[in-house]
């Protein structure tokens, strides 16, 4: 309670008598004492969700009507990829020209983004590149392709790729990531059948695994940081391959378009592009 007075510039009693105003408004108990703190009821829990969207909501209506400010509220989600190595550099570059934009980041892996985003939970999120058809509510373009590497000890680096595949243990990137799918299928289509050692879904400890000479492994040549202080060669492979897409997902529904489009351009900038037209899935 103090801590509100003292963002609003208000006294706690000021507080106090707008929140049961509030509480005779809506004919239920939204905070309860308990000794010396404050605590939320129930029903507070349950409308505290719909209040915040009521706050993002009028802040929208503040930017629309002075049309001429770049400014408001994004709603974003980032996998773990993107939230290290990407967005740092998109909202430097977002923050400095557009102040007046305020951005609440939702880290999660892609498949639990792309489903909040479809849901109108978030507005736009940083995602691995779906392997089914996005739905038509959807837009979808890609930032950036990683992709796959060898990764071993520099002192096997002589070695052709697949011979180290074949033959040196495999410290496989998870087959349950999307990005661990297209290395499966690499192998798969190589003819290879790689001597499994460990099998884990974060590439940093992969990266660290390899150095420490617990054997190689398939991976996108994602981007830094990476741990320091490693000795790791990260070799190409011979034949063709599909790499791990990292881009940006929207709603189309969603009334910050506006917003969205600003981030959209200082993304595709940060990541060495022009801007560009957004490329839509077909619905699934």
């Amino acid at each position: 309670m103090a801590a509100a007075a003292r963002t609003l510039n208000i006294s706690p009693s000021a507080i106090a008598q707008q929140l049961h105003a509030l509480e005779r408004e809506l004919g239920a108990t939204l905070i309860v004492r308990v000794g010396r703190t404050v605590r939320m009821t129930e029903q507070g829990g349950r409308i505290l969700n719909q209040a915040r969207q009521l706050l993002r909501d009028a802040a929208e209506l503040r930017r629309i009507a002075n049309d001429g400010e770049v400014g408001g509220e994004l709603r974003l989600g980032a996998c773990t990829t993107a939230l290290v190595g990407m967005l740092p550099e998109i909202l430097a570059r977002v923050s400095g020209k557009f102040p007046q934009i305020n951005v609440h980041i939702r880290s999660g892996n892609s498949a639990q983004l792309y489903a909040e985003v479809e849901a109108g939970n978030l507005d736009a999120a940083y995602v691995l590149e779906a392997p089914y058809l996005l739905p038509k509510t959807c837009d979808w373009t890609m930032l950036r392709e990683e992709l796959l590497i060898v990764l071993a000890p520099q002192r096997l680096a002589h070695r052709h790729p697949h011979d180290l595949l074949a033959h040196e243990p495999l410290i496989r990137y998870d087959r349950n990531q999307w990005g661990g799918l297209r290395a499966e299928e690499y192998l798969r289509k190589a003819g290879i059948q790689p001597h499994e050692r460990f099998e884990l879904n974060a590439l940093n400890s992969i990266a660290v695994m390899v150095d420490r000479g617990l054997g190689v492994s398939l991976v996108p040549d994602w981007s830094p940081p990476w741990p320091e202080g490693l000795d790791l060669a990260r070799l190409p492979l011979p034949e063709p391959c599909v790499g791990r897409r990292v881009g940006i997902v929207w709603s189309r529904a969603t009334i910050r378009m506006g917003l969205l489009g600003v981030l959209l351009e200082e993304s595709v900038a940060a990541n060495g592009g022009a801007p560009q037209a957004p490329k839509r899935k077909l619905s699934r």
